[in-house]
Parts: C-alpha cells; sequence; structure tokens
C-alpha cells in the first residue's frame, strides 16, 4: 500500500492537472457514491446533473445493472432506478433527494474528522 500511494504521488507531481485530480481522489478518503443505472435511464440522467456541484465531496462510480456481471445488481433493483449507495450502504432510490445526500456527506465528513 505504502508503494503505491509513494507510486501515485510521484506520478501526480509529472502529470497534467486533470490526471492529478483523478490520482490524489484515488488516493483519498473521499467517499465513493454508487449509482445503479441502466440505459436508457433519465431519471439516472437527472440524478447525475443534479450531483454535478458536489462531485468534489465523493468519488462517483456508476454500476450497469445489465451487464452479465452484474446480474444480483439487477435481479434487486430492475424496478427501482436510480439507486444510490454510499460508501457500499444504501442510500436511496427513484430519485436524488440532494439534502439526505448532503446530510450523510456531512456525518461522514464529522466521523472522519473525529478520527483524526
Amino acid at each position: 500500500m505504502f508503494r503505491f500511494q509513494s507510486w501515485t504521488l510521484q506520478l501526480t507531481k509529472h502529470s497534467s492537472s486533470p490526471l492529478r485530480r483523478l490520482l490524489c481522489e484515488a488516493t483519498s478518503n473521499l467517499p465513493v457514491l454508487t449509482l445503479f443505472t441502466k440505459k436508457p435511464c433519465p431519471l439516472c440522467d437527472e440524478a447525475k446533473a443534479m450531483l454535478e456541484p458536489y462531485k468534489h465531496k465523493f468519488i462517483f462510480q456508476e454500476v450497469d445493472i445489465t451487464l452479465p456481471d452484474h446480474r444480483a445488481w439487477y435481479e434487486r433493483y430492475k424496478n427501482d432506478i436510480p439507486v444510490f449507495h454510499l460508501n457500499g450502504q444504501f442510500l436511496m432510490k427513484h430519485r436524488m433527494y440532494i439534502e439526505e445526500l448532503e446530510k450523510q456527506l456531512l456525518n461522514i465528513e464529522l466521523q472522519d474528522g473525529g478520527k483524526g
């Protein structure tokens, strides 16, 4: 782990700013917001647009539930997308509720602040 972090920190010093930002996020302690989605999903597109101002507060990942490797997620969420998890825990479904996301991000930030 230390070697990886050391290598990524060295790489960020010599990288362009978009790559530097991605590498820094990967080694940070930002929470992970996961969107379970499928195509087409107009509600997912709307939710992603709502998330734009908050993207610096989390690492965003999408899981396409229609892919063969994600069959279990498809069975669980096929009628409920968009579905969001925060750090692997269910957060919300059907719509993005920004107030709830802000509250949960603040809780995580306060918990992490108490560890240092």
